[in-house]
């Protein structure tokens, strides 16, 4: 992903897909959960939160903000995710 993809809108009209019901959702494409996904699971809690001070692009602190009030979380679960993918294996 590019910091071009960013700037791209959604092609989501969240709108509908809010008033939609659990039945109206399809999830065909879903494979059912069995055994095998569960004996592989692990408990994950989350870790203890450190403040910090960060400077980020205004841009990026409204979108987040535009997300609701829980942004914080958002921004942590995005860090999060990021470096999920970008840890490097040990050695």
């Amino acid at each position: 992903m590019s910091a071009q993809d960013l700037k791209k809108p959604s092609g989501t009209n969240w709108a509908k897909v809010s008033e939609m019901t659990d039945e109206e959702i399809d999830t065909s494409d879903i494979p059912p959960l069995d055994e095998t996904f569960f004996d592989g699971a692990r408990l994950r809690l989350p870790a203890k939160t450190v403040s910090v001070t960060l400077d980020v692009d205004a841009d990026v602190l409204e979108w987040f903000k535009a997300q609701g009030e829980d942004f914080q979380a958002r921004v942590n679960a995005a860090l999060k995710i990021y470096a999920e993918a970008h840890k490097q294996p040990h050695r």
